[in-house]
Order: structure tokens, then sequence, then C-alpha cells
């Protein structure tokens, strides 16, 4: 998927119409996804560029904090430039101001399209702990098993903390291990065993299963919504 820049509404010409049929274009390609039920990248992208122009729109003074990392310090020297160019030019504001005002409104139209996709998935996820789980929940594997199949994924998970705007935030690092085939001889706790046997590093390790009865993407859609709601739940009891 072709994104847009970082900051697509300020670049070249200042020209109403010419920002709306790239924006336009951009939610079209965004929809098209979130139409087959694949929400990432998309969904995270569009509402990096949603906070991106409103943080613009609500004062330079603050872009340093509303900004995602993602904005490089060059990036954000060359918005506070351009802002304090355009503030001088009330016609050039204006346009811009038009500009923001009609994107932020189309973005979040769509975003709410993609947040109502994320929620309905979130809420037919079913996670449970595999045997007893230990005091530390900060690694381990989780499995994921999807639809009427009897595959499960296998992942092996690592929680971390990272500080923001000076508060703390839990990130998940994820790495697909292995496709198990569940049956009467292969449940979730004999594979739980077979991780401890084959992976001396984790010898107590906390397991989780997840599962759904829905038949979404797995990488796009249930991979991402799951991450996220494990990372709920081990912070609910950490």
């Amino acid at each position: 998927m072709k994104s847009l820049s970082e900051t697509w509404f300020a670049e070249g010409r200042i020209d109403f119409e010419l920002k709306k049929y790239t924006l336009l274009a951009y939610l079209q390609e965004i929809n098209k996804y979130f139409t087959q039920n694949k929400l990432y990248p998309q969904l995270a992208d569009i509402i990096f560029h949603y906070n991106n122009i409103v943080a613009f729109r609500e004062n330079k003074k603050y872009l340093q904090e509303h900004f995602p990392k993602k904005i490089s310090g060059i990036q954000l020297e060359k918005l506070q430039l351009l802002y304090e160019q355009m503030i001088e030019d009330d016609e050039l504001m204006q346009e811009l101001e038009n500009i923001i005002h009609y994107s932020a409104g189309k973005m979040k139209s769509i975003i709410c399209n993609g947040t109502e996709i994320y929620e309905f998935v979130e809420d037919k996820i079913n996670i449970t702990p595999v045997g007893l789980i230990p005091l530390d929940t900060q690694e381990g594997y989780f499995f994921l098993s999807s639809g009427n199949v009897k595959s499960t994924k296998v992942y092996h998970y690592r929680l971390s903390i990272f500080e923001k705007h000076d508060e703390k935030y839990r990130s998940i690092k994820t790495a697909f291990i292995d496709n198990w085939v569940r049956s009467i001889s292969s449940t979730y706790e004999q594979i739980k065993s077979e991780l401890i046997r084959h992976r001396k590093d984790l010898p107590n390790p906390a397991v989780y299963s997840i599962e759904t009865e829905l038949s979404f993407p797995v990488e796009e859609t249930l991979l991402p919504v799951a991450k996220r709601s494990l990372v709920k739940i081990i912070s609910a009891v950490a």
C-alpha cells in the first residue's frame, strides 16, 4: 500500500482540490483493505496521519508532544518552520486550514470503520491460560487458533515497558515458532510440555491459548488484535 508522506498536507502546492484528490485516493486504498477485513498496517497508518494533522492544527508549540516518534527531528523542524512561514500568510493559512479540516473529518470516518472491525474481532477472541501461570508473565508463549481449523499457530512473546511523555506503556514482541495440529494426543497442555522440553531457555513459561471462531486474515487482523488483547490481560493482573 502506498502511504501518504508525513507532511503531505503542506507539501508542494497548497491547493484544496489537489490535496482532496490525494487524500481520497489514499482513503479509497485504505477502505479496500478494510472491506477485506484487513486492519494492519492500514489502521495504524491512518491513525498516524490523523494525529499528524490534528497536532499541526492545534499549535506548533505542541508538535513535539503530540507527534509520534515516526517523525524525525529534521521533519519536525521542517514543520515548525513551515508553520511559522504560513501563519504570516492569511490566505495560504486559510487554505491549509480548509485542507486539514476536511482531511480530519474524512480520516476520522474511515478510522471509525476500522475501529468497528477491531472491536468486533476483539469481542470474539477468548484468551485462557494453559496450565498454571507463573508469577513472571513478561515472557512466554501463546497459541492462536481461528475458524474451525485444528491447526494452532504457536508464538513466543516478550513484553517490555517504555516511557513516552512521562507515561508508561507496554509493548509486545512476538516470533512465530511453528504450526501444531491439535488432536486427542496433541492438546494445548501437551504442546506446552513439548515447548518446555525442547526450549530450555524458558523452563517455566506463561502460556495462553487465544481462540476465535472468526476466519479473518491472521497477519493483518487476528494476530495484531490478539497481541493487544493479550497485553491487556497480562497488564491487568501484573
